[in-house]
């Protein structure tokens, strides 16, 4: 659990987010020890990646031994606060969303990273129209297994899991385009496609049943079922997923996201 502050960077006269790792006095030194070596590896995560698509870390600075990553300040609101004040978007605004995502996924699976919970809370729509994706807490290596936050990345967003992860096999690429075709799919229809009453039912329908019905998607329905392919060697890939979308957009008068 993190919190994040607005702060002031005195030295370079600017204002920054600043992410505090919200650890409880009385939680175990093993639970503390974790909690700093996940918030040390969110920062590097992102620091590797230096892309405008990808939130940037300035520093990490240590307060009584506690890290506190330094970020820059976005403006604006997340693609969930978005649905949840709005409703679901327009389809051109979705096939931006789409492109600016798999532009800054492309970056960081370049950067040897999987982030691994790409979902609308972790989706910035910031003003400029400018998407970001956010918070590389769980970020991987492809194919590295790491049993500290597998059960992090289950309990706090099922719906967006991939099923590969399910199965126990180890996170790549792939996973992260399932979870992008999640997104777009909440984004366009409002809910998530694998949404149900509990959070054993919801791993369940990710793992082996359809999505919910398609409603708003129109011309993004073929993307976002092959993004979401139970299997990851029949699942688009990023190449193809971004020429399909750039093939939709001249069909719509694409407005951009509005940040209100």
């Amino acid at each position: 659990m993190s919190l994040i502050w607005l702060a002031e960077d005195e030295f370079l006269r600017r204002q920054v987010a600043l992410k505090q790792v919200n650890v409880n006095d009385r939680a175990a030194e093993q639970s503390r020890r974790a909690a700093r070596v996940l918030a040390l590896r969110e920062a590097r995560a992102a620091a590797q990646v230096g892309h405008p698509g990808v939130v940037t870390v300035y520093d990490v600075v240590r307060q009584d031994d506690e890290p506190w990553i330094v970020m820059e300040l976005l403006r604006g609101r997340s693609l969930a606060e978005a649905l949840d004040a709005d409703g679901p978007l327009r389809v051109e605004q979705v096939i931006h969303i789409g492109l600016s995502l798999l532009n800054a996924l492309r970056a960081v699976h370049r950067a040897n990273i999987v982030h691994r919970d790409v979902k609308p809370a972790n989706v910035q729509l910031c003003d400029g129209a400018r998407v970001v994706l956010t918070d590389f807490g769980i970020a991987i290596a492809p194919g590295s297994s790491d049993s500290r936050t597998q059960l992090c990345m289950v309990a706090g967003s099922p719906g967006f899991v991939s099923p590969e992860r399910l199965r126990g096999g180890k996170a790549g690429p792939a996973s992260d385009l399932f979870s992008l075709g999640a997104t777009l799919f909440t984004a366009v229809e409002g809910t998530s496609p694998f949404t149900r009453d509990n959070v054993a039912a919801t791993l369940t329908a990710v793992a082996e049943e359809p999505p919910a019905p398609f409603l708003r998607a129109g011309p993004l329905r073929p993307v976002i079922e092959g993004l979401l392919a139970k299997e990851p060697d029949r699942r688009l890939n990023a190449a193809r997923t971004y020429t399909l979308l750039q093939t939709i957009r001249p069909e719509h008068r694409c407005a951009e996201p509005q940040v209100r």
